[in-house]
């Protein structure tokens, strides 16, 4: 005896791998979509971080404090014809903001070294905090 072997009727049922098939392509094209805007962001905020970023920057070289008030060494980088100015804040030697002041810079140089006094009331100022420079 042989088994006779059936066949389904064509077009009648559809194919379980086909079906498959269809999900796992949609599921591929959204996977790239998704990566490439993801790897498009990444270049994005990397590109702002190293080139677009502030052209106006500072830091603290040196303070030393006094009774009323706190004296800060700057040194500020910049464009050349870039004009700003920079937050400096002085706090107490319990955390307490004593005081708060913003400088500015208008000069033509794209470095400059500058030594400012900040003013502080209610207390002796311990330290001098450089909270941010913008440019105008």
């Amino acid at each position: 005896m042989s088994a006779a072997q059936q066949q389904l009727p064509e077009g009648r049922y559809s194919s379980p791998r086909s079906a498959d098939a269809r999900a796992d392509r949609k599921l591929r094209i959204a996977a790239i979509v998704l990566g490439t805007l993801f790897a498009a962001m990444m270049v994005w905020f990397g590109w702002y971080y190293i080139a677009g970023g502030s052209k106006f920057s500072g830091e603290v070289i040196a303070f030393k404090t006094y009774d009323d008030n706190v004296k800060v060494h700057l040194e500020i980088r910049k464009d050349t014809g870039t004009s700003g100015y920079c937050t400096i804040r002085s706090q107490d030697a319990d955390g307490s903001e004593v005081g708060r002041a913003d400088f500015r810079f208008d000069q033509k140089q794209d470095r400059i070294d500058k030594v400012v006094t900040l003013r502080t009331s209610g207390g002796r100022g311990t330290t001098a905090e450089l909270l941010g420079c913008h440019a105008d």
